[in-house]
């Protein structure tokens, strides 16, 4: 069972305005909002549902992974190749 993590878009305007796309109405009684960028929000999406499925390699392995590394790069640092992750991806 792939788990997912309910998301709209939120925009913003060149005049600052931001508004939200929500076609599915998910959010329509919340009165606060959290942006996060999609591919980190993908990134998310996987790293919950492989810890679900304990489908991780190696996690003894990864070492101290600096501060400033992006949290998609762990994908990589963990082996995991294209195939895996586009496999991961559909599952979802």
């Amino acid at each position: 069972m792939a788990y997912k993590i309910e998301n709209a878009i939120v925009k913003k305007e060149i005049s600052g305005k931001i508004s939200l796309i929500d076609p599915d109405n998910v959010f329509a009684d919340e009165d606060a909002f959290i942006a996060i960028k999609s591919d980190d929000l993908i990134t998310i999406q996987l790293l919950i549902n492989g810890i679900m499925k304990n489908d991780f390699k190696n996690w003894k392995e990864l070492g101290v992974i600096p501060d400033n590394e992006p949290l998609k790069t762990l994908f990589v640092r963990l082996g995991y190749s294209r195939e895996d992750i586009a496999r991961m991806i559909k599952e979802f």
